[in-house]
């Protein structure tokens, strides 16, 4: 598909950081678009979820990835039900990203992937063999600086990371146990910190047992503040692309034990402003009806997600007003609520 970012050029913001004083920024409270200020970015949605629509939504957003180029991609634990499926991600490697890596981390849990050795059997498992897997944390880790962070001056991850020119976060979009839901965000955040180290910066408070005890909004801060070292390291050169599909309130991580799947498949959506994407992804969750968010929208706000947001603003990361381009339609702009309209009921796959 040819890409329409010409048309809407005027649209594209040269540079993100507006932060809005006024912003809510308590985790449980939703913050309608109208009560949003800023300037708007864009995000391209599609309903086609399929391969193709996977490829036409990359391809609006690609226009600066070049060089040894990152897929950051969660491969889930062994036998996951909800992961991208894997022929998409084939598909758009060998049309777009032939000499592309798929990179991950190893888990801070002890599960499939709290290993290198068995993290690359749950890759075999589950089908990660078409394309190289850089277990990024395999050798060692190192520093990244964190900007303007108020729980971090420096983020360790993955030591392989900085071998890369260009990263594309291909996120499944769905509920998280404690982070509410898991975007881009969470995809760079927690996916990208090595699972010694920074895993433990983020998710535990030193010298006391329970390694999950940072939770709400310090939790959020804390996974953000980690993006945003890792996305200001890759400047203009990485892109996010969301896949609203098989969206359980839980994360992949826990694989066959995921809760089960009630909010109805959305489509696919993409941008080069990591806020926006995210943000647009959760306002068509809030507009759904409320028997088809019921139960993601109860994740997110018991859990305080909504601080992703509203922090990933106040740090300059992106925009959360945006201008929602329908690929379906011939770029036509359209509202969260008009992808969240006649939505059918979640059916299982067979």
């Amino acid at each position: 598909m040819k890409k329409l970012s010409l048309i809407f050029a005027a649209l594209v913001i040269a540079s993100c950081g507006t932060t809005n004083n006024s912003s809510v920024t308590d985790g449980n409270k939703y913050v309608p678009y109208g009560q949003r200020d800023g300037e708007e970015a864009v995000v391209y949605f599609t309903r086609n979820l399929s391969a193709e629509g996977l490829i036409a939504a990359y391809e609006q957003v690609n226009g600066e990835i070049s060089g040894k180029v990152g897929v950051k991609l969660h491969t889930g634990e062994q036998h996951g039900p909800n992961i991208i499926p894997r022929e998409w991600v084939k598909a758009l490697l060998e049309k777009d990203l032939p000499d592309a890596a798929i990179i991950e981390t190893n888990t801070y849990y002890k599960g499939d992937r709290y290993t290198t050795e068995a993290h690359r059997k749950a890759l075999q498992v589950n089908g990660w063999t078409f394309s190289p897997v850089d277990i990024i944390d395999e050798e060692d880790t190192l520093t990244l600086p964190v900007e303007g962070g108020k729980w971090f001056q420096r983020m360790s991850v993955g030591s392989h990371l900085v071998h890369y020119d260009s990263m594309v976060a291909l996120t499944h979009f769905k509920g998280h146990t404690q982070g509410g839901f898991g975007g881009a965000n969470k995809n760079i955040g927690i996916g990208c910190a090595d699972g010694r180290v920074g895993k433990a910066w983020i998710h535990t408070t030193p010298g006391q047992p329970n390694q999950w005890d940072i939770k709400e909004e310090e939790f959020m801060e804390r996974m953000t503040e980690s993006t945003k070292a890792t996305i200001d390291h890759f400047g203009k050169k990485v892109t996010y692309v969301n896949v609203m599909r098989n969206m359980s309130v839980s994360c992949d991580c826990e694989g066959v034990g995921a809760a089960p799947v009630v909010t109805p498949n959305v489509g696919i959506l993409s941008s080069t402003d990591i806020l926006a994407v995210d943000q647009a992804c959760v306002d068509i969750i809030y507009a759904m009806t409320a028997e088809e968010h019921h139960d993601l929208v109860e994740r997110i706000e018991t859990r305080h997600g909504l601080r992703q947001l509203s922090y990933m603003k106040e740090l300059g990361m992106g925009h959360d007003k945006y201008v929602l381009i329908d690929l379906d339609n011939g770029g036509k702009p359209i509202t969260a609520a008009d992808a969240a309209k006649g939505l059918k009921p979640f059916v299982k796959e067979l």
